[in-house]
């Protein structure tokens, strides 16, 4: 279902509404770019995917989200004129629902984790009629996702590619297009190890959801979907602490300025923590998915006490 093919039409369809996001080389390793994408991380080629394949009733779409796909989903309703309405749990962060706000969906925050936003947006969608919109267990979502690989495989050869893993679409679609040409590996919060544990189990089962990357890494299992490509196609998944995750988001700052909230810096925390080492002239390719956060420390403000 998600074949190389299909990620090409896919790309094709949303070209005018996404960005080729960059890819810069620093470090001796190649960053793609995706928290430069519209609406702050690579989940608006997904939501884009959903919104112009699928027939959305007059009643709108509805997404449950930890908050980037919600974003997404926003931001993709309001640029093809369509109603929206956004179920966030309380982890949430507030860039997030500040950005969905400013897109003019329906904001509706229910329970503590993604979990619980996703039941609540179910009920609704019973009730409303609504389109529901799956953050990343629908085709739509993993084909979107795939086109990441697809353009990042137009800008740069690599030999491994690092890259966050929270419900599974962004590197199920990925591994889906390279088919094994390039080594994927997963990352993921100790604290939220959905696919370490679907692997171990041989399915997808509930993990812990939480941790410092819980808005967009801790949904409580990896999706149906993703899983047999992962099993095909993801040559390992490496585990990052929290601290390991704060800090790679700080050295994206200090050393590129690139602005990443903790699921967009967490492909480079395994670098960095060492819980990925690449081999001597391995050529690496890190994943920057998100940027949705006010997390950065510009310094006073000017003609302040502490500037004088």
């Amino acid at each position: 279902m998600i074949s190389r093919e299909r990620i090409v039409a896919m790309e094709a369809l949303i070209r005018p509404h996404v960005r080729r996001t960059p890819v810069i080389e620093a470090e001796g390793m190649v960053f793609k770019l995706e928290s430069l994408q519209h609406s702050g991380s690579f989940k608006a080629r997904g939501a884009f995917v959903n919104l112009l394949t699928r027939q959305v009733p007059a009643a709108g779409v509805v997404a449950a989200s930890g908050g980037n796909h919600g974003v997404a989903v926003a931001y993709a309703a309001r640029a093809l004129k369509m109603n929206a309405r956004i179920y966030l749990p309380s982890v949430s962060s507030p860039a997030k629902i500040s950005r969905i706000k400013s897109y003019g969906a329906e904001l509706v925050v229910e329970g503590e984790r993604y979990a619980d936003a996703l039941a609540a947006s179910e009920r609704w969608a019973a009730r409303s009629g609504a389109l529901q919109v799956h953050a990343f267990d629908q085709e739509g979502a993993l084909l979107g996702q795939g086109t990441v690989g697809m353009e990042l495989d137009q800008q740069a050869t690599i030999d491994t590619l690092v890259v966050a893993v929270g419900g599974g679409g962004l590197i199920g679609g990925i591994a889906a297009w390279y088919e094994g040409r390039v080594r994927i590996v997963g990352v993921e919060p100790r604290l939220a190890p959905t696919l370490t544990r679907a692997l171990a189990a041989g399915r997808p089962v509930d993990a812990e959801a939480g941790g410092i990357a819980a808005d967009s890494l801790a949904p409580r299992r990896v999706g149906e979907l993703m899983f047999p490509i992962a099993k095909r196609f993801v040559d390992r998944v490496v585990l990052v602490d929290d601290g390991a995750i704060h800090e790679a988001q700080t050295r994206l700052w200090d050393s590129l300025r690139v602005v990443a909230e903790p699921g967009g810096a967490a492909a480079y925390a395994a670098i960095l923590s060492g819980a990925y080492r690449p081999a001597q002239g391995e050529r690496v390719g890190v994943l920057v998915c998100g940027g949705n956060t006010t997390a950065v420390d510009f310094g006073p403000p000017p003609g302040s006490q502490a500037t004088r």
